[in-house]
This record gives structure tokens, C-alpha cells and sequence, in this order.
């Protein structure tokens, strides 16, 4: 049994492991610790060192690898805007125009229809409406800034490729477990359809229904029964 919990518990700790910001880490030192915390044996640091250590290293390791992500995301689009066909707007988001299309163009209050696919910058495709055969309708100001702003550039039947800094995106956090934290994401959209906002009808209360003559001697009447 023994033997078997701690198959049970190494197996599930390998994997977290791998969650670990900052590299490998050296298996025999971990398991070192590990014994001798369950042993109660003498230890190279007190639990309350151990646990201090640990967070400052979790601290300046998720620290460096988000500094990683963020460089990586502005080296690509220092570079990107510099190539012919792309564009680039005062809030920092890149588009490049695919096929071109004239027309009315949605405003941010309007539904859209499109097909799209979404990348990660090693080419990692995370989402695509074309692979499911199914375009998708939304709000237009219910989604990533990025797409907010992009897609009211478009016109029906054009087809643009956006270059989404991670601010404009799924920010600090990223998304789904999919898209990583600071990622800038790279989508292909193509624009089917605009379905305008309606301004709801403002709502109108139903009239009092009046109180006739024959109403009021009907209910006196019963009142005198």
C-alpha cells in the first residue's frame, strides 16, 4: 500500500512539476526534501525558510517568463510592421488586408458574422470557425478589444489578417488554458454578414381598464346580498 501511495502521489507530482516556472528542477534534491520532511529528520532550512524561499523563486521566476512572452510578442510586431501590406493603428493592433471588399462597414454596437481562424505565434492553431464549418455570430462589442476595433475596418466580403498584441487579447491571464498569458495572436477574419442594432421599443404600460357604472352597481348589488 505503501509502495503504491507514493506511486500514486510521484506520478501526480511529475506532472505538477512541469507547471513549475524556471526550468527543471533537480529530482534529487526534491526527493531529499521530501524525505526528510516526512521522516521529521534534521533539514538543511526550517519549513518556514523553505516556504519563504519557495514563493520569492515562484515570484521571480513567473516574473522572468512573463518578461519572455511579452519581449517575444514585441519583437514579433517591431518586425511585422515593417513588412509591405501591414498596417498599423494608434492603439497598437496590426491588420493586413487579404481580399478586399467595398460597402458599409459594422459599427461597434452591431452583430457580425464571420469565419475565422486564430494562431499563436509558433503557429499553434487554438480556434477555427472554418475547420468546424460553422461561421459565428456576435456583438461586436462583446469580444477582445482587438477584434472590436479591427473588424469595424472591414466590410462585407473582405477578409483581413489581424496581429493582436496581448493587451488587446486575453491580456495577463490568457484564456481556456489555450491561449497563454501576454500572447499575441495572430487571426485570419473574414467578414459575412452585418446584422445592425435595434433599439428596443421603449416599453408602454398597459392602459387602467376603467371602471364602468354597470361595473360599480354590479358590485353593489353583491355587497347588499
Amino acid at each position: 500500500m505503501s509502495y503504491a501511495l507514493g506511486m500514486n502521489v510521484g506520478n501526480d507530482f511529475a506532472k505538477n512539476l512541469k507547471g513549475i516556472p524556471g526550468g527543471k528542477s533537480n529530482i534529487d534534491l526534491l526527493i531529499k526534501g521530501f524525505a526528510t520532511a516526512m521522516k521529521g529528520d534534521s533539514a538543511l532550512m526550517t519549513e518556514e525558510v523553505a516556504g519563504e524561499y519557495f514563493r520569492n523563486y515562484i515570484t521571480k521566476a513567473q516574473t522572468k517568463d512573463q518578461d519572455a512572452k511579452k519581449g517575444e510578442g514585441q519583437r514579433f510586431l517591431d518586425e511585422n510592421k515593417t513588412k509591405e501590406g501591414v498596417t498599423t493603428t494608434a492603439s497598437g493592433l496590426q491588420y493586413q488586408v487579404l481580399t478586399v471588399a467595398e460597402g458599409p462597414k459594422p459599427k461597434a454596437t452591431d452583430s457580425v458574422e464571420v469565419h475565422y481562424q486564430g494562431f499563436l505565434l509558433d503557429g499553434t492553431k487554438f480556434d477555427s470557425s472554418v475547420d468546424r464549418g460553422e461561421p459565428i455570430t456576435f456583438p461586436l462589442n462583446q469580444v477582445i478589444p482587438g477584434w472590436t476595433e479591427g473588424v469595424q475596418l472591414m466590410s462585407v466580403g473582405s477578409k483581413y489578417k489581424f496581429f493582436v498584441p496581448y493587451q488587446l487579447g486575453y491580456g495577463e491571464k490568457g484564456a481556456g488554458g489555450v491561449i497563454p498569458p501576454f500572447a499575441t495572436l495572430i487571426f485570419e477574419v473574414e467578414l459575412l454578414n452585418i446584422k445592425p442594432y435595434v433599439e428596443p421599443a421603449p416599453a408602454v404600460a398597459a392602459p387602467a381598464v376603467p371602471v364602468t357604472p354597470a361595473k360599480v352597481a354590479k358590485k353593489s348589488s353583491a355587497k347588499k346580498k
